[in-house]
Parts: structure tokens; sequence; C-alpha cells
């Protein structure tokens, strides 16, 4: 029996990299998929097809995670195809990086409001149903420069660190009925994003991590699959950084 038999994991921005590798972990381990991405093309369809694989019930949802309208009508849809929300993994997010003086406010706007409000859109939609079952996990996929800010990345620095904030807040609010939250913290993970990076900054990511290489998305849902599961059911409002020991 799989750790998350019979629970329904709700997970924004999975139909590729982290979020991916998180829905095939929990599927693997017995839970029901409801997935979410701006839109659900070969892609999202190849990754429900993957994770069918595993005999769990899966469904797509083409959502835009900032629209609080479309939200709320998402995660309504959940309820009804599922039954139950028992897991919130709040993973959609992008990135328009620029250093401030030539940082445009749409720059600013759209990555707050992709990385950040979407958490908050999911959560307002997601706990008075959590709140109903007297249980949860909710977790925020932040990052290390949500902890320690990064030169050039002041907007996603910013929307990372309100995703800790967030997810330490609603511990506090929800704790008492029975809904936990935290946040996970990736650092360089091995992605079609980070293998774009040119070969020299690749090689002076790796000098700064004292296991000498990247992180895969598993790393990433190994511990989202801890924070998910029962294992972790005395833990609520942490933050953990999964970056082979870069940010000590």
């Amino acid at each position: 029996m799989g750790l998350l038999e019979g629970k329904t994991a709700l997970i924004t921005g999975a139909a590729r990299g982290i979020g991916k590798a998180i829905a095939l972990k929990y599927a693997s381990e017995g839970a029901n998929i409801a997935f979410t991405d701006l839109v659900i093309d070969e892609n999202g369809e190849a990754t429900k097809a993957e994770i069918a694989t595993y005999g769990v019930k899966v469904e797509a949802y083409a959502s835009n995670a900032a629209d609080f309208t479309q939200t709320e009508n998402v995660v309504k849809r959940v309820k009804e195809d599922f039954g139950s929300i028992d897991i919130l993994v709040n993973n959609a997010g992008i990135t328009k990086d620029g250093l401030m003086l030539r940082m445009t406010e749409q720059q600013w706007d759209a990555v707050i409001g992709v990385n950040l409000k979407s958490a908050f859109n999911f959560i307002h939609a997601v706990v008075p149903i959590m709140m109903r079952q007297r249980g949860g996990s909710i977790i925020n996929m932040a990052s290390v420069v949500g902890v320690h800010g990064n030169a050039g990345q002041a907007n996603y620095a910013a929307s990372k660190a309100g995703m800790i904030a967030l997810a330490k807040s609603i511990a506090q609010e929800m704790g008492p009925k029975g809904i936990r939250a935290n946040a996970i913290a990736p650092g360089f993970i091995e992605t079609a994003m980070t293998h774009a990076l040119p070969e020299t900054v690749r090689t002076e990511w790796m000098k700064k991590i004292p296991l000498r290489r990247g992180g895969k998305p598993e790393d990433v849902a190994d511990v989202a699959l801890f924070l998910a599961s029962d294992l972790s059911s005395y833990v609520s409002g942490q933050v953990i950084q999964i970056d082979g020991g870069m940010n000590m």
C-alpha cells in the first residue's frame, strides 16, 4: 500500500519539469492526480498518460493559475471530479530576469502574479475543502533565492520569499484545523531551463555546491512526497532547501 493511497493531490504547473516529477512520484504511491497548466498540449497529454500507467485516476485542467476566478472554477471541478483534495502543491512559476534598473513593471507584475498570487488563489479555494475534511497538506514550491536573494532576480526572489511567508502564515492559521503548510526551496535542479544555461555558468554553479552536482527533479519529488504523507504529520511551517548544501 502506497504512502498516499486513496488521497487526491492537486498540483499546479505539472505538465513538465519538477511538477511532473512530483505528480509521477505521488501516483507511484497511490495518489489520484489532478494537475493544471496554462494549456494542456501534447506535453500535458503525455504527462497524463504517463501518470495513468500507475493505475490511479488522473485529470488535466487548462487554467491560468494567476487568475482568481479561473482558479475557483478549476478547484470546484477537481472537487466534483475527485470528491476530495488532500494535497495541494503550488508549483506554477515563471522567470523574467533582469537587473532592477532595467526591470519593467510588466516583468515584475507577471512574475508576482504567476508565482505568488497563484498560490494565494489556490490556497484560498482549497482551504475550505480541507477544513471540512479536517486535514490536508499544502506545499509551496519556493526557491533558495527566496531565502538568500539573487542579483538579477529581484522579482523572482520576492515572489519565492512570499511563498515561504505564505506557507508559514497558513501553517499558523490552519494548524488548529489539521492543515499543514510547508515550503520547498530547490537550488540548482537539472531541468530544461538550467540545461539552456551556458556551460561556463553551469560550471560556476557546480563549484558552489558541496555535492558537486545539480539536483534532479526526482530529488525534489522525494521531499514533496515526505511533506504530503503522514511521515511528516508533525511537520508544518518549515522551509526545506534542496540544494546539495549550496546554502547552509
